[in-house]
């Protein structure tokens, strides 16, 4: 099963997504309907711990300040007592049952609207350089432990990343060191969100963390060293990990929770899959030290940008042709880390996916890492729907125009026929989108009744295969139906290779 899609998140308040037109933050059956058509079978959505958790004092109303940052009761440094000080039973309590349930009953909205349209979300806790005082999202204020620091806003929110503030907010969450336990209310928060979803079809699965940072990061031995706080901040201390080069046991600190976020999203969803991603350091090609860990139903989710200038934001540097390299980079670190992470859960080693890639509107960019995704045979969800304000982005992000209509540049690129589903292992898949031929090959299984389903894209905007197309099958046949290709194969068959190209067939 290989999944196209895109991104959805809205990171200010309210931090979730409205189905009526004309407001900032819409998602309406309207945009479902115009991503089914353009193939998507899968949307990234956005939810901000936040929104789930925001505290006895925050106000919406008021400018983002430091105001409600490093409580004593929170932020004393000292080991966690029981669940935390700030979570579902703690002593002071900043967890409200009744936001945490009335925010899930919205993105529940969401994910059965978009399910109506064949689409599945990819339920992702999004953050960005922390929280919204350094301009950025994700934790609530009341997380925000940083020794007293100022925050530092130094006008470009990437490089707000490598200020003293922020480091050290990141680095309270990843030691757990303070007596509010924030890990601890973290993964309680998640406990909640899987639990209230796990019975809903239109859920595939969860993202732990978007794109966890530490100022650890930037050499070998920094990253590894983080990369080994981070998957014990996914495991937590009673079911560790191995450490990736050497499998040998994860030593996790003992500050950490025992249960940590992939167990506690497991207890409340045994079913759904699990994404979990590498530093953010991963996404322009380091490499990942995220070794294997005893679960089932994981993914391997990661992003592919390239980062050719320092200082820029990380959607401002398109057109370099320093990209190639480091984006290739990527796929070839992530296939080598999926690898290493196999377990007798998985023995070949997770799933991986691609749930953010583009961000802009150079096709060439655009054009290598889809053209990468297909040569590993990878899912994929472009950064992002809309631009939904979001202030930590790029300004050519989006995918629809704030007119409402799609993206021509983008669209050419990464609206393309896909195998949706493979009645066997796939060997090869490519997209040329300067003549519009794809192609697919497999090895086809005959205990699969269901056929392989191609994706064709008659209905899209741009007239590519409008007037038609041919359905060329080796070691099969072919039927279709609207804008899928059905594909059975023959007996016999050894291998299936599928062609679709524009135009009627010949002959």
């Amino acid at each position: 099963m290989i999944m196209h899609g895109v991104n959805a998140v809205y990171k200010t308040y309210p931090f979730d997504f409205n189905p009526v037109a004309g407001s900032s933050n819409s998602l309406t059956p309207s945009d479902a309907a115009e991503m089914a058509s353009l193939g998507f079978d899968v949307v990234r959505l956005g939810i901000v711990w936040e929104g789930l958790e925001p505290g006895s004092t925050e106000d919406y109303a008021e400018p983002a300040t430091a105001a409600d940052d490093n409580s004593k009761a929170i932020c004393t440094e000292g080991l966690v007592n029981g669940a935390g000080t700030a979570g579902p039973g703690g002593s002071d309590s900043q967890y409200n049952q009744s936001t945490l349930q009335a925010y899930v009953t919205a993105v529940r909205a969401t994910v059965d609207l978009l399910a109506s349209y064949g689409i599945y979300s990819l339920v992702d806790m999004h953050q960005d350089v922390y929280n919204a005082h350094f301009a950025g999202e994700g934790a609530p204020d009341w997380a925000v432990c940083t020794n007293g620091l100022p925050p530092t806003n130094t006008g470009n929110w990437s490089a707000n990343y490598f200020t003293p503030a922020v480091g050290v907010a990141f680095d309270h969450f990843w030691d757990n060191d303070v007596v509010g336990g924030l890990q601890q209310n973290y993964d309680a928060v998640w406990h909640q969100v899987a639990s209230a979803l796990a019975g809903d079809p239109g859920v595939v699965g969860y993202d732990v963390f978007n794109e966890p940072f530490s100022s650890e990061i930037g050499t070998v031995a920094g990253n590894a060293a983080f990369d080994a706080k981070l998957e014990c901040f996914y495991t937590g201390t009673s079911t560790p990990g191995e450490q990736a080069q050497t499998h040998a046991p994860l030593l996790c600190p003992p500050t950490d929770p025992a249960v940590g976020a992939i167990p506690s999203i497991e207890s409340g969803d045994p079913n759904h899959l699990v994404f979990y991603e590498p530093d953010v350091g991963n996404d322009f090609g380091d490499a990942n030290y995220i070794g294997p860990m005893p679960y089932p139903n994981l993914v391997l989710g990661f992003h592919d940008y390239c980062l050719a200038s320092a200082g820029q934001a990380y959607f401002d540097f398109y057109g370099s042709p320093a990209c190639s390299g480091p984006e290739q980079t990527v796929m070839q670190q992530e296939s080598a880390a999926r690898a290493s992470a196999a377990t007798r859960y998985q023995p070949g080693g997770p799933a991986w996916f691609m749930s953010e890639f583009g961000a802009g509107e150079d096709t060439t960019d655009l054009t290598r890492v889809a053209g990468l995704a297909n040569a590993n045979l990878l899912g994929w969800t472009y950064w992002q729907w809309k631009q939904y304000e979001d202030p930590t982005g790029g300004s050519t992000e989006a995918l629809l125009r704030s007119d409402g209509s799609v993206d021509p540049v983008k669209a050419a690129v990464i609206v393309q026929p896909y195998a949706q589903a493979v009645a066997g292992t796939p060997t090869s898949m490519s997209y040329d989108p300067s003549t519009h031929h794809y192609s697919l090959t497999f090895i086809p299984d005959p205990t699969v009744a269901a056929p392989t389903v191609v994706f064709v894209p008659v209905n899209s905007f741009y007239d590519v295969y409008r007037s038609g197309y041919c359905a060329t099958v080796s070691g099969g046949t072919s039927t279709t139906a609207g804008d899928k290709v059905l594909i059975a194969a023959d007996p016999t068959a050894r291998a299936v290779t599928v062609t679709i190209t524009p135009g009627t067939c010949l002959g």
